[in-house]
């Protein structure tokens, strides 16, 4: 059994995960929300299309996506450095998380807002809704059960790029199975890092898709 320390380090661990994690979701959801939103908008086949504008924003979002985290991670230190003052510790996770994200979820965004019924949009067209209206009274309703299941699936896609933070130092319970599972070859604390992420994975999962399906007025 661990001793009493290991334990408190462990929690600890976990607590700078949670915030790594929930931290950096919701910073990049304000970037990466309205990313999707101006996807679908500026579409050949959406309320508003701007060809130019959609095809510069979707080969900036893939090329970022295309770049693996933990060389994204090293790349943005300077970034980083600028705006925390440090590139190691979990408030210095966040920054590249962020970037790692945000087009990410753009992506699922975007996803999610393309299941709507074109009918219900145009539906609110021949009614003579604003495009704003049509987005935030239309689409974002109407695409919300799908929204939170991506929530749930960014959320988890981040705790799993906090955890690869732990090979700079990132903190986090990632950094404890490096320094202590790999580094000094303790088996059982990489064991037990991985089964508490995995846990921590399964919750996030579970209370995802419970609020997905209360959300959704098909099934209600």
């Amino acid at each position: 059994m661990f001793d009493s320390a290991t334990w408190l380090m462990l929690a600890g661990g976990l607590r700078d995960t949670l915030y790594m994690t929930l931290a950096s979701t919701a910073m990049a959801y304000l970037l990466g929300l309205p990313l999707g939103l101006l996807l679908i908008v500026s579409d050949k086949a959406g309320i508003h299309p701007m060809p130019v504008l959609n095809s510069v924003l979707g080969v900036v979002i893939n090329l970022l996506r295309s770049v693996p985290f933990l060389i994204l991670l090293i790349w943005v230190m300077p970034v980083t450095r600028a705006v925390v003052g440090t590139t190691i510790g979990p408030s210095a996770t966040v920054v590249p998380l962020v970037i790692a994200a945000a087009p990410f979820i753009a992506r699922l965004v975007e996803s999610s807002i393309k299941e709507v019924d074109p009918g219900v949009v145009e539906a609110a067209q021949s009614m003579g809704a604003t495009n704003a209206q049509i987005v935030c009274k239309v689409l974002l309703p109407e695409a919300k059960p799908s929204l939170i299941v991506g929530s749930a699936i960014a959320v988890t896609t981040i705790l799993g790029y906090s955890a690869m933070a732990g090979i700079v130092g990132g903190g986090g319970l990632g950094d404890i199975a490096i320094r202590f599972g790999y580094y000094r070859y303790q088996n059982d604390i990489m064991m037990i890092t991985v089964v508490i992420l995995v846990l921590v994975v399964q919750v996030l999962q579970e209370v995802g898709m419970r609020i997905a399906t209360s959300s959704d007025r098909r099934k209600n």
